[in-house]
């Protein structure tokens, strides 16, 4: 049961965070400056990213998988940031569909991580 509801909220929160994140472009203002910027916890590195999306992709090419409420306090979260071997630069893949597959029932998009990383969101 608690799997479900995880799945849920997971879905709930991916639907939310892919549209706050694309209308960040136009106000992001850069480094240091929360207006308009999104933040993604880095599980690897323990640090936290400044990011705004730029664009949705189609599903084809490297992804990193994204978890909307995997970050301590539930924010989005991803296994690798800048610096770490697999990190892809910001591609990232939202398992929508709860399936543990990347295919068309999910959510693909760009997303810079802005360093430098810091320790609190």
């Amino acid at each position: 049961m608690k799997r479900i509801n995880r799945k849920i909220a997971a879905a709930v929160a991916a639907t939310a965070l892919v549209p706050t994140l694309l209308a960040a472009p136009a106000m992001a203002k850069g480094r240091g400056n929360n207006d308009g910027l999104g933040i993604i916890y880095v599980e690897s590195q323990g640090l936290y990213y400044e990011t705004f999306a730029t664009t949705v992709l189609p599903g084809v090419g490297r992804f990193q998988p994204l978890d909307p409420t995997g970050a301590p306090g539930g924010g989005p979260s991803t296994p690798y940031g800048p610096g770490d071997k697999d990190y892809v630069g910001g591609r990232w893949w939202v398992d929508t569909n709860n399936d543990g597959e990347m295919d068309a029932g999910d959510m693909y998009f760009s997303c810079p991580l802005l360093g430098p990383g810091r320790a609190t969101p």
